[in-house]
């Protein structure tokens, strides 16, 4: 018997799925983890899996109307067999991933999945385990349409059919069924049921054997009727439960293998059973009766309770593309992570997918946890710990790879597309340039296939060396991802975005701006030869200067005589007086872990949550993210009235050490505080000292005797280092200022860009009535490294200007310039970029009735075009479905999914009476167009004119028909 699918009154009901719920987890995780830590390209990432999240839902209703299902009940089931239901689907739009569960009331359950292609009718087994004899009795049936991902699915329940008879398993090995003769034996004497003799003609009855059938009487009279044989009464067999032993399912077992090997012979029979009894006969009808007998012999067994059913094991397909999307999501990490890490983790993927294809071992379950183990005492050894930014990404790799080797379900498999999105994710953490954006899109896209491939029917999934995504699953997550851009791109600009974040947790990770805490020896020069980004900084108007592009950070003014390091006096601000005209500009900081903000002398305005030590050191909150800040800096006076305790703090100098550079600052101290700054450069210029990157080792005693009287040979903080210690012996408050010297002007973008390398230290000298003065020794020694840059003061310490970049320079330039377009308007769009592009705009800030009319209009612009398209795709390809479609739009009446035409033209009729007449000439058409031979093109065409005709309101041609 077929089970129709029921119309769209019987509830049909859109909501997601298991894997849907667990998806719209991630998304909203991902964004408190963006919102906290201010990623602004993991806002891009989350808004585009919301998107992806949104538009599969949106065409499943309408799909589903397209949809033909049949379930057609087995035919003769056996105990402790399964029961096969036959599926059978096909669609008149686009193709269709089905799947129908049925449970019956012994708790067992079974479920298909197929795919209902356009013109193309697929079926599939459903099997439902038959434990006992017995009705075998269904308490829900469902079937549902899932998307291509399988986050959603459109179900409705089914009609039950009625309870089935399940029949006693045969015994194997019976032996054969016993010969009992009745009286009236011969001719002439009583019959019986046979083969032998023709006995007359009867009316055909299903299950009457085909060669039993009179097909000449059939051909001259259309009528099919039935021979009737019989042969003397003693040649037939009587089954009688008296001829069996044993509990009664064995003795049911033993009759119901005579039953089947009877009827295999087509030899007549009759069965005694207590109670119950079936009178001589033959056919398949006769055995069917006697099996019914059996099943409803009493006592009843007792029903086993069943477990729902479940999948043994993965295909390998999918499982395949899994594994292939793992690989990708994981594949950054191969730079990051030490080697020993990444081989183990692309090992273990390598391992689980050899096999899906060829009979390997297991991984035990001790192995798994000693590598996981293992991994975790040598990941935690090498960075410190397992909860930083860069030991928790390798931990979760290789914990993500270790599932992997142990899944066993299609349950695990899209637990492991969820892992791998995180850690997609997790990559924003060290990098949001336009790599890794395009990683993550082709990472998103390989998971999104391989979640696509799980939503495959199993027959298909698990066809021997298919691949591991196919053609079709590509296209609908590329389509899809198309589709969700603009509801990404709107998320991302209007989305409210917080200035702070939820909790303070600072993410661990090695510091990459260069500047460390304290100056020794050697600190400088090491930073000298790393070429990367500390920051860029792109300013309104005019550049500074080469000589006013010194770039502040940390200020060292404790020396114990081989380390400066910082110190916190307490007191107040010291007065900043504005000297000249400033500058206004955006600082992109590269992420550094320490809280210095590379201001320009002296930063006059600060961005929000940034203050100003009172050394005059710009500070904001540790960032391990890229970050963009607007400052507005100013020549100045500083500390023109400077904390006495900071002054006398200043002069302290170690006893005991360098004494020769003690004496040396003493002959100065009769002269006025400039002359004495000016001494100490004389000096210098005229000492014979040069500029290196490569100086000899120094002392640890005396370290600036060493330098002044013997070396003369040495770097930025070997010279800022020893004029400091002169000007405190000279008896002049003196410090130490780190930061960066210079920078290149980019002309593809007009911004200045500092590296690493750029990294400076150099002097700040207390002079009265002037404040701290910035005293640069090195500038004297080689006045290119101010003029230029760092590499031609080591080649032409007294050139005026750097030479001009080659064509590789220019390369790289450009590039640049593509990044720090990428950094101020993906990257450094946070709460500051919102608001004033709102201002612009005129919506206001964010919650105002302005920004929200707008927000909600955008979104639904945004999401539009992607129903479009996807309604456009749903519509049926073929002419005559197509036809039906559209007047389900003109009546703005859905038909429902599976519903036959004719009854949904008898529904439509009923909702709409004045288009009675048209809907009949649609009915007509339609089955014209379908069923009729020859050329269809005119009743199409016909079909086509009456579906134009029909008006939902009552006006127009219906209005006025009377039939």
């Amino acid at each position: 018997m077929a089970v129709p699918i029921p119309p769209a009154a019987a509830g049909p009901a859109l909501r997601p799925t298991r894997f849907g719920l667990a998806f719209l987890g991630l998304i909203v995780l991902t964004l408190i983890g963006c919102v906290n830590y201010g990623l602004s390209l993991g806002y891009g990432l989350t808004f585009l899996l919301g998107g992806v999240w949104i538009m599969t839902a949106a065409p499943l209703g309408r799909a589903a109307r397209h949809l033909t299902l049949q379930l057609d009940p087995p035919v003769a089931p056996v105990a402790g067999s399964p029961a096969r239901f036959t599926l059978r689907a096909q669609s008149g739009g686009g193709g269709l991933t089905v799947r129908v569960r049925l449970r019956s009331a012994a708790g067992d359950q079974g479920q298909v999945r197929l795919h209902a292609a356009p013109g193309q009718p697929d079926q599939a087994a459903l099997d439902l385990p038959a434990r006992v004899r017995g009705p075998l009795l269904l308490t829900s049936a469902w079937a549902a349409v899932l998307d291509p991902v399988g986050l959603w699915e459109l179900r409705w329940p089914l009609p039950l059919p009625a309870p089935l008879m399940v029949f006693p398993a045969p015994e194997q090995g019976a032996p054969e069924p016993p010969m009992r003769a009745r009286a009236g034996e011969g001719e002439g004497r009583t019959r019986m049921g046979g083969r032998e003799d023709f006995a007359g003609l009867r009316p055909y009855t299903p299950g009457d054997s085909p060669r039993q059938i009179s097909w000449r009487h059939a051909a001259r009279t259309g009528q099919l009727l039935t021979r009737e044989t019989d042969a003397p009464q003693g040649l037939a067999r009587h089954l009688d439960w008296a001829d069996t032993t044993g509990d009664p399912e064995a003795r049911l077992s033993r009759l119901s293998a005579w039953v089947h090997a009877l009827r295999s012979q087509d030899r007549p029979f009759s069965l005694s059973l207590p109670g119950t009894e079936v009178p001589l006969g033959s056919g398949e009808g006769h055995a069917q009766a006697a099996l019914a007998a059996l099943a409803r012999q009493a006592p009843w067994p007792q029903a086993i309770g069943g477990r729902a059913a479940g999948s043994a094991g993965v295909a390998g397909a999918p499982l395949r593309a899994t594994l292939l999307a793992l690989a990708v999501a994981a594949l950054p990490l191969v730079l990051r992570v030490p080697v020993w890490a990444s081989a183990v983790t692309f090992g273990i993927l390598a391992y689980a997918a050899a096999r899906t294809r060829r009979p390997l071992p297991a991984a035990p379950a001790w192995l798994l946890g000693l590598l996981a183990g293992l991994g975790g005492v040598g990941l935690n050894a090498h960075y410190g710990t397992l909860l930083g930014r860069d030991g928790g990404t390798a931990i979760l790799a290789l914990l993500i790879a270790l599932k992997a080797a142990e899944t066993r379900t299609p349950r695990d498999g899209r637990l492991l597309v969820l892992l791998g999105l995180f850690l997609t994710a997790t990559h924003f953490f060290h990098d949001q340039g336009p790599l890794t954006a395009l990683h993550a899109l082709l990472s998103v896209a390989t998971l999104l296939a391989a979640s696509a491939a799980w939503v495959q029917p199993e027959n298909e999934s698990a066809a021997p060396g298919g691949r591991p995504a196919s053609g079709s699953q590509w296209r609908a997550v590329l389509r899809l991802l198309v589709l969700a851009t603009p509801v990404a791109v709107t998320l991302f600009v209007l989305f409210p975005r917080p200035d702070g974040p939820l909790w303070t947790l600072p993410l661990q990770g090695p510091s990459q701006t260069g500047l460390a805490n304290e100056i020794t020896a050697g600190e400088f020069s090491d930073l000298a030869q790393n070429d990367r980004v500390a920051f860029r900084a792109d300013f309104t108007g005019a550049v500074p200067p080469p000589e006013s592009r010194y770039w502040r950070g940390p200020v060292f003014e404790a020396y114990d005589g081989v380390r400066w390091s910082q110190v916190r006096v307490p007191g107040p601000v010291p007065t900043v007086q504005p000297t000249g005209a400033g500058w206004t500009y955006s600082l992109t900081l590269e992420p550094n872990g320490t809280p210095w903000l590379l201001a320009l002398d002296a930063p006059v305005r600060l961005p929000p949550g940034a203050v100003l030590t009172n050394a005059f050191q710009a500070a904001s909150r540790p960032s391990g993210t890229r970050r963009r800040y607007l400052l507005v800096s100013q020549p100045a006076r500083l500390g023109v009235s400077e904390n006495r305790d900071r002054l006398t703090f200043d002069l302290q100098l170690p006893a005991g050490q360098s004494p020769r550079a003690r004496a040396l600052a003493a002959s100065w101290q009769g002269l006025a505080p400039a002359a004495r700054v000016e001494a100490a450069l004389a000096y210098l210029r005229r000492g014979g000292f040069t500029y290196t990157l490569t100086p000899p080792t120094l002392p640890e005693t005396d370290r600036v005797d060493a330098f002044l009287f013997g070396s003369r040979t040495g770097f930025c903080e070997h010279y800022a280092s020893s004029f400091t210690f002169l000007m405190r012996a000279a008896g002049l408050p003196a410090r130490i200022v780190g930061g960066y010297l210079g920078g290149q002007v980019n002309p593809a973008g007009g911004y200045m860009i500092v590296r690493q390398q750029d990294a400076h230290a150099w002097t700040e000298v207390w002079l009265p009535e002037q404040g701290w003065v910035r005293v640069d020794p090195t500038s004297y020694v080689a006045p290119a490294r101010v003029n230029a840059d760092l590499r031609t003061a080591l080649t032409r310490p007294q050139a005026t200007a750097a030479p001009a970049p080659g064509p590789a320079g220019e390369l790289q330039l450009r590039l640049d310039a593509i990044q720090n377009r990428w950094n101020d308007w993906v990257v450094g769009y946070d709460g500051t970029q919102q608001r004033d592009l709102l201002g612009r705009v005129g919506l206001g800030p964010v919650g105002s009735g302005g920004y929200l009319l707008v927000f909600g209009v955008l979104l639904v612009g945004a999401l539009l075009p992607g129903l479009l398209v996807l309604r456009a795709q749903d519509r049926p390809r073929d002419p005559a479905a197509r036809a039906l479609h559209d007047l389900a739009a003109r009546l703005r009446l859905p038909r429902g999914p599976g519903e036959t035409v004719t009854a949904y033209l008898e529904r439509a009729a009923a909702q709409v009476p004045h288009a009675q007449g048209t809907l009949d000439e649609v009915r007509a058409a339609y089955h014209q167009a379908r069923y009729a031979p020859g050329d269809p093109a005119p009743h199409l065409r016909a079909l086509q004119a009456a579906v134009r005709q029909v008006r939902r309101n009552g006006r127009g041609p219906d209005a006025g028909s009377s039939r």
